[in-house]
C-alpha cells in the first residue's frame, strides 16, 4: 500500500481569466487605446480621401457641398439680416444654395430681409458660383504653384465641362478675365442709370455692381422689393441685363473658342457651332411664341406698346435661359406660356455656363439622333463630324435623370401643398434649370418643401451626370461583352 503523496497547490487563477482585469492589463489597455484611436482616425481619413480623390466627379460634388454649407453659415449670422436676428437654418440654406447655384429663387425678400452685409454675402456667393467653385479652386492652386497638377486639371475639367485636358489652364484664365471684363462693362452701363434713378451715388453704385454680377452669372437676384419691373421703362437697363444673361448662358468653353476664332468661322469646333445654333433657335422661337401667346393679355404684354411687346417677349425668352429676371407676375401669364417656359427652362443654356437644365447641346444631340434614325443612317453626324454613340448615351442619361428628378420632386411638392400642377411644375423646373423665375410658390412652401427645391437647385447646378457619379463608390470598367439581342421598341 503506497503512501498518498500530497499534490502541489494550484496557482491562483489570474484575474483576467476570472473576468476582472489586473492593474497591469488596464494600464496596457489605456496605453494602447490612443494608438488604436489614432489608427482608426487615420484609416477613416484615408478612406475619405480615397472616396473624394478617386473620382473628379465626387470631388466636384463635395466641393459644391462644402461651399454651400459655408455660405449657409454666413447667412445665419445676425449681422446678415436687416433686423439683426439670426435667419432660420432652412431659409439661410435655401438662399445660400440659390446664390451659389446662381438660381435666384428666394423664400424671403432680398431687398427687405437681408442687410447690406447679407446682400454682399449673396453677391460673393453668386460670383463664386458663376465662376465655378472648381475653377476658383484651380485658380488658387495656380496662383500658388504657377502650374496645375493632373488631378487638379481633372477636377476643374469636371466642373467646367471643357474639351481637351490641356485647355483647362487657359480656360481658367479665360473664365476670370471674361467674367470680370464683361461684368465691368455691364457696370459701366448700369451704374450711371441706377445713380440717376436713385439719386444717390453710393446706392446707385451698389445696385449697378450687384445687377451686373447677377445678370452675367444668370442669378436673377434683385435689390428691389417689387422686383425688376421697377425699371421696365428704362431700355438701357433692360438691354444691358438681357445681353449679360445671353453671354453668360453660352458657356465658358464657347467663349474660349470664340475668343480664339472670332474672325475664322471655319475653325469653330462642333460644340461651339451646336451651342450657338441651338441658343439662337430657342431664343427666337421662345420670343415668337411668347409674343403670340401674351400679345393680348392685359396683365402682361397686352398693356404695352408694340415695340415694348416685341422687346419684352424677347426679354422673357432670354430669362428662361437661366436669367431669372421678370417684369410681370408669372401667375398672370396664360397656361400655354407657362408650359412653353417650362420646356425652355428644362433645356437651360450652354454646357460649362452659369445656366442649369439639361443644356442645349444635349437637346441638339438627341434631335440629331432622331433625324439620323428617321433617315436610316448608321451614324449621327453634324457639320461633317460624327458624334459617337457614347455621347448619345450620355445625352439620353442626362435627360432621363433630369426628368426623373423633376417628376419625383413635383409629386412630392404636390402631396405637400395641394397646389395646382402648373404652379408646382413651374417652380420645380425653375429650380432644376436654375432659372429663378417663380410663381411665388417658394415662399409658400413648408420647410420640407424648401429642402426639396434646394436639392433640385443643387442637382441642376452640379449637373445630373456629375451628381450621379459623385454618389457612386466606384467607377467600374467592364472587360467583357454579352451576346447581342434586340428588344422590341415602340
Amino acid at each position: 500500500m503506497h503512501a498518498r503523496t500530497s499534490r502541489p497547490a494550484r496557482p491562483a487563477r489570474s484575474s483576467a481569466r476570472s473576468g476582472s482585469p489586473s492593474n497591469a492589463q488596464l494600464a496596457a489597455s489605456l496605453h494602447h487605446r490612443p494608438v488604436r484611436v489614432a489608427r482608426a482616425l487615420a484609416r477613416s481619413r484615408h478612406s475619405g480621401v480615397l472616396f473624394v480623390a478617386g473620382s473628379p466627379a465626387r470631388a466636384a460634388l463635395m466641393a459644391f457641398m462644402v461651399i454651400m454649407g459655408f455660405f449657409t453659415a454666413l447667412l445665419k449670422l445676425p449681422v446678415a439680416a436687416e433686423e439683426g436676428q439670426s435667419t432660420s437654418f432652412v431659409d439661410a440654406m435655401f438662399t445660400a444654395i440659390s446664390a451659389v447655384s446662381v438660381t435666384g429663387l428666394t423664400v424671403v425678400n432680398t431687398a427687405e430681409h437681408w442687410s447690406f452685409a447679407g446682400q454682399a454675402i449673396i453677391l460673393v456667393g453668386i460670383q463664386i458660383g458663376g465662376l465655378g467653385i472648381l475653377s476658383t479652386g484651380g485658380l488658387l492652386g495656380l496662383a500658388v504653384s504657377r502650374r496645375l497638377g493632373l488631378r487638379s486639371r481633372l477636377v476643374t475639367q469636371e466642373g467646367m465641362t471643357t474639351g481637351r485636358l490641356g485647355e483647362v489652364k487657359q480656360l481658367l484664365l479665360t473664365v476670370v478675365i471674361t467674367s470680370l471684363t464683361f461684368e465691368a462693362l455691364l457696370a459701366l452701363v448700369l451704374v450711371p442709370r441706377f445713380i440717376a434713378a436713385t439719386g444717390s451715388f453710393a446706392e446707385g453704385l451698389w445696385q449697378g455692381i450687384f445687377y451686373s454680377v447677377s445678370a452675367f452669372n444668370n442669378a436673377g437676384f434683385t435689390l428691389h422689393p417689387e422686383g425688376f419691373g421697377a425699371y421696365v421703362d428704362d431700355p438701357w437697363i433692360i438691354w444691358a441685363v438681357m445681353i449679360g444673361v445671353m453671354v453668360g448662358s453660352l458657356g465658358f468653353p464657347v467663349v474660349l473658342v470664340l475668343h480664339r476664332c472670332l474672325w475664322h468661322r471655319g475653325k469653330l469646333n462642333l460644340h461651339t457651332k451646336i451651342t450657338l445654333e441651338m441658343t439662337a433657335a430657342l431664343l427666337l422661337l421662345g420670343a415668337v411664341l411668347l409674343g403670340w401667346f401674351e400679345w393680348d393679355n392685359r396683365d402682361t404684354l397686352g398693356k404695352m406698346s408694340i415695340g415694348e411687346r416685341l422687346q419684352f417677349a424677347l426679354f422673357a425668352s432670354t430669362m428662361t435661359r437661366s436669367g431669372g429676371f421678370s417684369v410681370y407676375d408669372m401667375n398672370d401669364q396664360n397656361p400655354e406660356s407657362l408650359l412653353l417656359m417650362d420646356a425652355l427652362m428644362f433645356v437651360g443654356g450652354g454646357s460649362g455656363s452659369t445656366a442649369g437644365g439639361i443644356k442645349v447641346t444635349t437637346l441638339a444631340v438627341l434631335l440629331l439622333a432622331i433625324i439620323a434614325e428617321a433617315r436610316g443612317a448608321e451614324e449621327v453626324t453634324s457639320h461633317h463630324r460624327t458624334i459617337n454613340a457614347a455621347t448619345v448615351r450620355v445625352a439620353i442619361a442626362v435627360v432621363m435623370a433630369a426628368a426623373t428628378l423633376i417628376l419625383v420632386a413635383t409629386m412630392v411638392l404636390l402631396a405637400m401643398t395641394h397646389e395646382p400642377l402648373h404652379r408646382v411644375m413651374f417652380e420645380t423646373l425653375s429650380a432644376f434649370g436654375t432659372a429663378g423665375l417663380t410663381t411665388g410658390l417658394s415662399e409658400d412652401l413648408p420647410p420640407a418643401g424648401r429642402i426639396v427645391l434646394s436639392l433640385l437647385m443643387f442637382a441642376g447646378r452640379v449637373g445630373t451626370i456629375t451628381f450621379a457619379a459623385g454618389l457612386a463608390l466606384r467607377q467600374r470598367r467592364t472587360l467583357y461583352r454579352h451576346p447581342e439581342e434586340r428588344p422590341i421598341i415602340g
